[in-house]
């Protein structure tokens, strides 16, 4: 690793934006792969965030040691924290048994990663500029450096914090620097303006302390058990919500903050008029002692020159992107990590390290196929339907890149070369119907997926009906995670197969599992044109 600026007049195949987990992963990979590349780190030592972040420093990834089985692929599943590599030493489960843990053995692990495959890291090297050259791109450092790369890959992560456009909010406390000592709020009346995670960590550490917390926002609270989105308010966040329904002087307010008035002096008390949504927008003017912005984070676009700066979207929060996780408007300009989550915001895994690893990953196959000739890797199989249930039965039962890139990322099965079929795994699904691994030919994109209804299910709710498990007839209404497989030819949806769900997500029973699913592929197979692959 590298200490200090490093310059280059020749340009590098890759310039990375971020040593964190996510500029990790892929130093990792270009590596492997033989690229030459550099990753630029403002900081001092990989995962500057992570440093300060979360502020009351418990991490909220599941890291489940235990898991009985002994399967490494499968136990990825369980590992929120890891990286992929082929080190069996570098799981983060041999960092902490803590099931949340702490931000700290966070950091130490990043460090332990980047020093064991010797990445090529440009520390205390702040992206200020960045602009198009002949070749690329050059990024100049806070020293004056430049580095100039032919592709450049942002994995900078949210690293700005997102502030609603309210008049006086300016004068309140953001998240990123409010003090996280509770008795610093004693007998005080505090707002927090958010209702994610950040928020309800917040209020969490203030119920002991604090007269009085509301927590607030114009969107109502979701939770993430039932959402299935790991961003929206987890379990190990909400004790706030019973001080809240069982009367103890705390609430939650949905609506919207018209204006924030800071009374004059030091301390001086806060004047908020907040409009009710739920209360035909009743106005109310209510005092606080101190108010807490804990809205999120976004992109920072500020580097870039204007001939390259990245199309914004969602409230200029995230660079829009192609399937490919390149910016829409700047070819070679591409994207990794939480970044990322702008392809499936608040629905699946991109935000998060569990899910964007495998979104890393299939970036890397992407620029591989795109930039250096090299085909996705593939696994020969014969075009016969048996054999093809027994690989999707095979791969449903074990991968993690399918498990927490629910409806995102997917399994390919390509039957386009006579009676050879082609199994490509961990493809993003939107890419795959622009890929040259489908082009001419049948294929079927095989994910696990939540019924289209799932977050409208109390799954507490024992008067709810639900799918039978290991219900071939009632598959297809299925609202818990399980195996889909769609048939598709030039993008277009020619047929979807559901595999019945089931408590343990054991989908290999013989007859419930496998029988329709080959049934499903001779259907399909039997029906494609002369020539299209059989």
């Amino acid at each position: 690793m590298h200490n200090q600026s490093l310059h280059s007049s020749e340009a590098l195949d890759y310039l990375v934006i971020g040593a964190g987990p996510a500029g990790l992963q892929l130093g990792h990979l270009l590596a492997t792969a033989g690229h030459t590349y550099r990753i630029l780190e403002a900081g001092n030592r990989p995962g500057t965030f992570f440093q300060k972040f979360p502020r009351h420093r418990q991490l909220i990834s599941s890291n489940k040691v235990h898991t009985g089985i002994d399967d490494p692929e499968f136990n990825l599943r369980m590992d929120w924290n890891s990286l992929l590599s082929p080190d069996p030493e570098l799981l983060f489960t041999r960092y902490s048994k803590r099931y949340f843990p702490a931000a700290d053995d966070y950091v130490r692990y990043l460090a332990d990663f980047a020093e064991a495959f010797d990445l090529d890291i440009a520390f205390d090297t702040r992206a200020v500029r960045i602009r198009r050259d002949d070749d690329g791109f050059t990024v100049t450092d806070q020293h004056g450096g430049d580095h100039r790369g032919r592709r450049l890959v942002m994995a900078t992560g949210v690293s700005r914090p997102y502030i609603p456009d309210v008049p006086g909010i300016e004068t309140a406390e953001d998240y990123s620097d409010v003090s996280v000592d509770p008795e610093d709020f004693t007998d005080q009346r505090v707002l927090i303006l958010g209702k994610g995670n950040s928020a309800l960590e917040t209020a969490d550490n203030l119920i002991e302390t604090a007269a009085v917390i509301h927590v607030a926002g114009p969107h109502g609270l979701r939770l993430a058990w039932k959402s299935h989105y790991v961003g929206h308010l987890r379990a190990v966040n909400n004790n706030f919500l019973d001080t809240y329904q069982l009367k103890s002087q705390n609430a939650i307010l949905d609506g919207n903050v018209l204006s924030i008035e800071k009374e004059p002096g030091d301390g001086g008390r806060y004047r908020v008029r907040f409009s009710f949504s739920r209360a035909n927008e009743v106005v109310k003017e209510i005092p606080y002692d101190r108010i807490i912005v804990c809205t999120g984070f976004r992109f920072d676009a500020s580097p870039f020159d204007p001939e390259c700066r990245p199309e914004l979207v969602i409230n200029d929060r995230f660079a829009a992107l192609t399937p490919a996780y390149e910016s829409v408007n700047v070819p070679g300009l591409y994207f990794a990590g939480t970044l990322t989550q702008q392809r499936d915001f608040k629905k699946s895994t991109n935000g998060f390290i569990h899910g964007f690893r495998y979104g890393v990953r299939a970036l890397s196959r992407i620029l591989d196929e795109r930039h250096h000739d090299r085909a996705w890797p593939v696994q020969p199989l014969a075009t016969d339907p048996a054999a093809l249930a027994d690989a999707v039965v095979a791969r449903v039962n074990r991968s993690s890149a399918l498990w927490q890139q629910f409806g995102v990322i997917g399994d390919l099965l390509v039957a386009a070369d006579g009676d050879q079929a082609r199994y490509h795994e961990e493809v993003p699904v939107a890419y795959a119907h622009e890929s040259p691994l489908t082009a001419g030919a049948d294929y079927f994109v095989v994910t696990l997926e939540y019924g289209p209804d799932h977050d409208k299910v109390d799954p507490f709710d024992i008067t709810v009906r639900r799918a039978a498990q290991n219900s071939v007839g009632e598959a297809f209404d299925a609202s818990y995670l399980h195996p889909v497989i769609r048939h598709f030819r030039g993008g277009e949806l020619l047929g979807t197969h559901h595999m019945a769900e089931n408590l343990e997500n054991e989908w290999n029973h013989p007859k419930v599992h496998h029988a329709p699913l080959v049934e499903f592929f001779a259907r399909k197979l039997d029906a494609q044109p002369a020539g299209a692959g059989r």
